[in-house]
């Protein structure tokens, strides 16, 4: 009977060592291992603050102010801190919800539905109840704050902006999505970051750090002081600013001359590839994708058939029409197929043409800008002899015509401080191989010849062209912030400082120059309308033919120019969509009054700018296919 005794009394002790044991285990698992009920405990008696940092601002290439930050608040809520528990399982509001709508301007629909969004995300940890309030609507109501247990607020900033200039190359900033917070761990619930354009870009050194205070809170969340004398707290660090190429006066003036049109406008300071001025029509003033009407304006822009949020001028893929025929010289000079007094007649014939003389050399074939002669041009690149199979010598020659033209920076995204450019596009032997299965040649594309058929430029492409031949036969990557920092201590890129040579001689650049000279001051000259008195401005027209859904629509308009003739200041182009009479009608003469205005800072011709800036000579946009 003792046995059985002893046998139970060691039964018991297991029993009990074993419940310790795993009660010990379990302690350790929630204390050592599991944060969650520490920081739930740690929510009834701390209340953790994000310190955002002032966001880095955007100057102008003299300095001026472009963008800035302005305070606003967010009123945070922490759903358990609302509630008074009232016995036998059951909680009452405690704060007069009445008072708070009419404070806040909300229904009580809306105060309820606010209310659950809170609590789905927690109810013990602090989320937005109502963000982006501004300063001067808090201070309605700051006084009365204190009434409203378990609300707080938190200070933020948003974007301003000194001039409604500039909306697609700064972008906008708008509230982090699920994929950017799974991508980034900087990134929480109601954070806003760059989305687009500079902002975006530039987002990992405009955002700065963020600071931290930890707060000692009572049961009723009053404050009580900083937890551990502030031990845990951090200082936010502001963001860096960004001191851009761009001169604000004349992207200011670059905006009106675009009104009532569709296109894009790049300019850019050839000897150092900063971008001037950048500007896509139609655009929209920035100050609408900022505060609480983002999402109501984003989706207003957004539906608009003219497409304002579009970039053009590195998103939108045109065929750069005559002013491409300016490569096809260089590139045929210096191959060798051609000598700088190569003559051709003007047939009209198999690419028709306007009435204009025959060429009887490469500098009056650009002036004129005559098609029979760039086809002679081209089909003399192309067609070099090399094989006797006509094929394959299509194919020798394409292909060395490409390499030419990845030299101009065609057919590749160039390395532009912007998130999305496209590359446009210089077909090779691949193109064609995958359209007519290796049986192709010449006559199959002889229409890149004069920049229509598959070749596919953006105007950022076309402005680094006007580079290169202002450059006499190099470029430097195209670029927007020259320095990146503060007053004290600022940084650039190595890249932008980088020469990109095209492996072009000087002496055919001179003609090229030559020859863009005369089609603005010459008579004959495709764009006298681009002529300002006093500057040596040099220029190449181009009208480019368009089909939209396999409709033939209005001709693009396109013109790029550089000035001064010698030591150029500044190179550009402008593409107006659709505006029939070709490059010279309208690309031009605005051109030349940016120019104008650039170098000298003023218009000599007021009613002539008047003209351009009020007019839109554009084709009304085809509603979309149902």
């Amino acid at each position: 009977m003792s046995d059985n005794y002893r046998n139970r009394s060691i039964i018991i002790r297991y029993v009990y060592i074993i419940a310790v044991v795993l009660l010990i285990v379990r302690l350790a698992t929630i204390q050592l291992f599991n944060s969650k009920y520490a920081q739930l405990g740690d929510a009834q008696a701390l209340r953790n603050v994000t310190l955002y940092p002032s966001r880095g601002y955007i100057y102008d290439r003299n300095e001026n102010l472009i963008v800035y930050n302005e305070a606003v608040f967010d009123l945070m809520i922490v759903p358990n801190e609302t509630l008074r528990y009232i016995g036998d399982g059951k909680y009452e509001e405690m704060n007069d919800t009445a008072l708070l709508c009419r404070k806040l301007g909300i229904s009580n629909e809306e105060y309820n539905e606010r209310y659950k969004k809170a609590c789905n995300y927690s109810h013990v940890a602090a989320s937005i109840f109502m963000s982006q309030i501004p300063s001067e609507e808090y201070a309605s109501w700051q006084g009365d704050l204190h009434k409203f247990k378990g609300f707080y607020v938190m200070r933020r900033t948003l974007r301003s902006y000194t001039k409604p200039v500039g909306a697609h190359l700064l972008g906008y900033v708008g509230e982090v999505s699920q994929k950017d917070m799974e991508a980034d761990s900087y990134y929480k619930m109601g954070d806003y970051k760059g989305l687009s354009g500079l902002e975006l870009y530039y987002e990992k050194q405009l955002r700065g750090i963020k600071g931290k205070q930890v707060m000692h809170v009572d049961v009723h969340s009053r404050t009580i002081g900083p937890y551990k004398n502030g031990m845990l707290d951090s200082v936010p660090v502001e963001g860096s600013n960004l001191y851009t190429s761009i001169d604000l006066d004349l992207q200011e003036y670059v905006e009106k001359l675009m009104a009532n049109k569709r296109g894009a406008v790049v300019a850019i300071e050839p000897a150092t590839g900063e971008v001037l001025a950048m500007m896509s029509a139609p655009t929209y003033d920035p100050n609408l994708l900022v505060g609480r009407k983002f999402s109501e304006n984003y989706s207003r822009l957004h539906r608009d058939i003219n497409k304002p949020l579009f970039n053009r001028a590195v998103l939108g893929t045109y065929p750069p029409g005559s002013t491409f025929k300016v490569a096809q010289a260089l590139t045929a000079l210096q191959l060798g197929v051609i000598g700088p007094g190569f003559g051709a007649v003007c047939t009209k014939n198999p690419v028709g043409c306007h009435n204009h003389p025959s060429a009887m050399s490469v500098q009056e074939g650009i002036k004129m800008s005559c098609n029979p002669y760039f086809y002679q041009v081209y089909r003399r690149v192309i067609l070099q002899g090399k094989y006797h199979n006509e094929h394959e010598d299509s194919k020798y020659g394409l292909m060395l015509w490409h390499d030419y033209m990845l030299r101009f920076g065609f057919g590749q995204r160039l390395d532009i401080d912007l998130p999305s450019v496209m590359k446009g596009s210089i077909p090779d032997s691949s193109t064609y191989n995958y359209w007519y299965k290796n049986s192709w040649s010449f006559s199959n594309f002889y229409s890149n010849s004069i920049g229509q058929g598959e070749v596919l430029l953006v105007p950022l492409q076309m402005a680094n062209l006007a580079c290169c031949v202002a450059n006499r036969g190099y470029y430097i990557t195209p670029h927007i912030v020259r320095f990146l920092g503060n007053d004290s201590v600022k940084y650039r890129y190595p890249k932008y400082c980088e020469k990109h040579e095209v492996g072009i001689d000087k002496k055919y650049f001179d003609i090229a120059v030559a020859g863009m000279y005369d089609v603005v001051h010459t008579a004959g000259g495709t764009a006298r309308k681009a002529r300002v008195e006093g500057l040596d401005i040099c220029g190449k027209t181009g009208t480019a033919e368009n089909k939209a859904n396999g409709i033939k629509r209005s001709d693009h308009s396109a013109f790029i120019a550089f000035a001064p003739r010698d030591n150029p200041k500044i190179a550009l182009v402008v593409y107006v969509e659709n505006a029939a009479g070709g490059g010279g009608s309208w690309a031009a003469p605005i051109a030349g009054l940016i120019i104008e205005k650039y170098l000298t800072g003023k218009v000599s011709r007021p009613e002539f700018e008047s003209m351009y800036m009020n007019i839109n000579p554009c084709q009304p946009v085809l509603p979309p296919k149902k």
